[in-house]
């Protein structure tokens, strides 16, 4: 497995993560299957697991995709000292939709049961603030946060759905080493809105979330012909060629593709044995662009 440095850490992580919302919410599988799916992707050398307090079906649910990430590694038969966990807070679940909470007492409450749901015996790896909320400042929001760090609660800290400014913003209460935001070859703000270069330039790392274009995009990708030639040309699948375009556009994104299904893991690792050279990236940046635009 290729590893890569988590921002300024010193944890080396693997190249691709796993996403743990598929097995947590509406539709998720059974726990023996999710459980399964954690365990092959350890099996791959998968080092980095990605989830979050509300990854779950509703706020009676809360925290269910953190217990049973925990739960997997303390099943797995192997070594599992080099796994980082990457949680966040600061979504609500009311009756399944999404709503956004940056109230700090929240937060430190979030905090604590991310912290319990994941084991309560050692800090979480990398507490991620879930999206900015406009009702509270960054530096309020932020300041649990830093708490926890201080006291042990939290190693790392990452922000998601963050511009430039509010990663700068971010980084004057606490140590920032992740940025996590939408980005694939659908939506492409990151390079146009300077995130994905900022996080080169300061050394963190870029994990984009819905890197395959969700649920309504994967069923779909076999209808942009450059894909589905780029696979067969590579000897992979369609979902191995997105992965390895948003690898290909900078070294510091790393994809965390979710998976609910023990081949879709083991597919995802199969891009990592791929590689884009410039005109097939430029090749799908066309041709998608053009497929948006008709």
């Amino acid at each position: 497995m290729r590893t890569t440095q988590l921002g300024p850490t010193q944890l080396q992580v693997s190249a691709i993560g796993l996403g743990g919302m598929p097995m947590s919410i509406a539709g998720r599988p059974p726990e023996a299957q999710a459980i399964a799916v954690i365990h092959r992707a350890l099996d791959l050398g998968i080092t980095l697991i990605d989830t979050a307090d509300s990854y779950c079906k509703d706020e009676t649910d809360k925290h269910h995709n953190e217990r049973l990430i925990h739960k997997a590694l303390q099943q797995y038969e192997g070594d599992t000292g080099s796994v980082v966990v990457a949680t966040k807070g600061g979504l609500m679940r009311p009756n399944g939709s999404w709503t956004r909470n940056g109230d700090p007492k929240h937060l430190r409450q979030t905090i604590r049961e991310s912290f319990e749901a994941l084991g309560g015996q050692r800090p979480i790896d990398l507490w991620q603030y879930h999206a900015p909320d406009h009702n509270y400042s960054i530096e309020e929001s932020l300041a649990p946060a830093k708490e926890a760090v201080d006291s042990g609660l939290i190693r790392f800290v990452g922000v998601s759905n963050f511009s430039v400014e509010q990663i700068r913003q971010a980084r004057k209460v606490v140590e920032i080493v992740s940025v996590q935001n939408q980005y694939n070859p659908w939506y492409r703000q990151p390079e146009s809105d300077g995130v994905l270069q900022y996080c080169e330039q300061e050394g963190l790392t870029f994990l984009p979330w819905s890197p395959l274009g969700g649920s309504s995009r994967v069923g779909s990708l076999d209808s942009f012909p450059v894909l589905t030639r780029l696979a067969q040309e590579k000897g992979g699948s369609i979902y191995n060629i997105v992965l390895a375009w948003l690898r290909a556009k900078s070294p510091c994104v790393l994809p965390i593709p979710g998976a609910s299904k023990v081949s879709s893991i083991e597919d995802s690792v199969r891009a990592l044995d791929l590689q884009l050279s410039e005109a097939e990236v430029q090749q799908i940046d066309q041709q998608v662009k053009q497929g948006a635009a008709a």
